[in-house]
């Protein structure tokens, strides 16, 4: 403990002194004693959708509160729910295999007996089975898997190959707390499908662990990289900010419940409702991220550009 107590002394960023590696580890573990879920036992599976209720709250919809929601009956809003149900389930299918490679990648040097390293582990075992989970979710609603398109899977593959180790934590928590936002909304809904509140209820439990380990992290590291790899960690986050933002609706959802894709993309870019969901969404991390000097420069103008900061 003396060790550890003389390995952070002195480590700080401006939201203070910077906590134990391994201590923070440790509290997680424990917490995921206690507290993780079975998604296979958990929920049930067998039961079929129930008529009359949403696959997502409608005010999450991309198109809620537009000119077009406006003229769609209700039936053809809470199909579009249904669909981007299933896009946003895919967009985070997507998201949690490039974290998984980050993860991997990041204890690749670390001591293998280290807490530090078994809860990168742990989350990664996390993180498979919400995959699962979302994979089940999506065929169980009956509405497509969406990928991303082909240009946002090839970026990412280039941006996790040279990511540095605070540019991955800071695309992770990029990922991890949007979705977080509109699921702390979900699980409570009682409009919403009850498999789709299960899995948004597991899925919030788990990944506050995730988020609490990320942000650790990523103060430990821009306290600590050297000013290459901070600079570098702004524009990488902020570029990945300006595609999230991007990948985050699938216009393929448009075209499959009937309406005309280019109006419906065109009315959800105007939409000051959709605008406020996504900064609201990532509020609490763009606050984070300013506080330890990730939103300057460049990579500030970035964040700017993805709507996702005023």
């Amino acid at each position: 403990m003396a060790d550890r107590a003389t390995a952070t002394q002195g480590l700080r960023d401006a939201l203070g002194p910077l906590r134990d590696r391994e201590q923070v580890a440790e509290r997680l573990l424990e917490s995921s004693a206690g507290h993780s879920f079975d998604p296979d036992a958990e929920l049930d599976w067998d039961a079929p959708p129930v008529a009359g209720k949403w696959f997502w709250p409608p005010e999450l919809v991309s198109l809620y509160d537009t000119p077009l929601w406006r003229r769609m009956p209700e039936e053809q809003r809470m199909e579009l729910a249904r669909h981007e149900a299933a896009a946003l389930a895919s967009l985070g299918i997507w998201f949690e295999i490039i974290l998984m490679q980050l993860l991997v990648r990041h204890i690749y040097d670390k001591p293998v007996t280290s807490a530090h390293v078994s809860y990168a582990l742990t989350e990664i075992a996390d993180e498979c089975r919400h995959s699962k989970m979302f994979a089940r979710m999506i065929r169980h609603g009956g509405a497509p898997a969406y990928p991303v398109s082909r240009l946002h899977h090839n970026f990412a593959r280039v941006l996790k190959t040279v990511s540095t180790t605070p540019g991955s934590f800071a695309c992770t928590l990029l990922g991890e707390e949007i979705l977080d936002y509109m699921q702390r909304l979900t699980f409570p809904d009682e409009r919403v499908q009850p498999l789709v509140r299960g899995v948004t209820r597991i899925h919030v439990v788990e990944e506050a662990r995730h988020v609490r380990y990320a942000r650790e992290e990523l103060r430990r590291q821009m306290a600590t990289c050297p000013p290459w790899e901070a600079r570098l960690t702004r524009l990488s986050s902020g570029e990945a900010a300006r595609v999230f933002s991007i990948a985050f609706v699938n216009p393929a959802v448009y075209t499959n419940v009937g309406l005309d894709r280019r109006e419906a993309v065109a009315q959800v870019r105007a939409s000051d409702h959709r605008r406020e969901v996504m900064r609201a969404g990532a509020k609490r991390l763009t606050g984070f991220l300013d506080e330890i000097g990730v939103l300057r420069g460049t990579g500030r103008r970035l964040w700017r550009s993805s709507g996702l900061l005023a």
